[in-house]
């Protein structure tokens, strides 16, 4: 059985130096990424188990594996969970964090499958397909290397970033498999890849440059590749500017 997912609390901010560059992904034990010019594309699916709509963008999420470049986030709300089946990957942080969401991203209120893009509700997900929009300059540049355990990153603010800067960390797993026996999706055998196993949000900054650290509470777990995510955000707004994905 997977690790319970693990919501954790606000990671704390330092003013840091220039990081030394980082090198290409070399094992399980040592891992770097950095950022490059463009932003990348940011989804976030709201989904659960116990909603028999949901399966189909599962699926459509998966399908962004032929866009290696892009973040993609499966966040597993838990008000689902008490119409007769208990989804394992839900948290109550993940629907506080779609409530929160909707105060920015245009949509009227709650609901699954919600797919989230750059900050977005795009209701029209199912006609999207890869490569998602983004590409444009981004206002930050992010590096972030760590050991498979403990992760750093740095952010630098270039010309016309936000004066306020936020984010999160999360953890994703793919080739997460359930066999589903009660509630709408009765009988079903699920896929789910980019399930979020851990969520921490990062505190609003100012400054040109920060040092952010993550501990992962958990470690990978044998047949689901696992990816440390790292989502840089305008504070006012609370839309993406810039995000990283580190497979670690």
């Amino acid at each position: 059985m997977p690790l319970p997912t693990l919501v954790r609390r606000p990671a704390t901010l330092g003013v840091a130096a220039a990081l030394a560059a980082t090198t290409p992904y070399a094992g399980a034990q040592s891992c770097s990424a950095r950022s490059g010019e463009r932003a990348v594309p940011v989804v976030e699916l709201y989904t659960s188990e116990g909603c028999s709509s949901c399966p189909p963008a599962d699926r459509w999420l998966s399908g962004l594996k032929r866009d290696p470049a892009v973040v993609a986030l499966a966040f597993h709300v838990n008000y689902w969970d008490h119409l007769g089946w208990h989804d394992r990957f839900s948290a109550p942080a993940y629907t506080q964090r779609q409530a929160e969401q909707r105060a920015v991203n245009g949509a009227r209120y709650n609901y699954t499958p919600q797919l989230v893009l750059q900050g977005r509700d795009r209701p029209d997900w199912p006609r999207l397909s890869p490569p998602l929009p983004g590409g444009a300059a981004a206002p930050v540049m992010l590096s972030v290397s760590g050991d498979g355990r403990s992760f750093s990153a740095e952010v630098s603010s270039r010309d016309g970033a936000p004066p306020r800067l936020a984010g999160y960390w999360a953890i994703t797993e793919d080739g997460h498999r359930s066999a589903v026996t009660a509630g709408e999706n009765s009988g079903e055998k699920l896929a789910h890849d980019y399930v979020v196993r851990e969520f921490q949000p990062v505190a609003a900054w100012t400054g040109p440059t920060v040092r952010l650290r993550f501990d992962a509470a958990g470690a990978a777990q044998p047949g689901h590749p696992r990816a440390i995510n790292l989502v840089v955000t305008d504070a006012a707004t609370g839309r993406p500017v810039q995000a990283l994905r580190l497979p670690c």
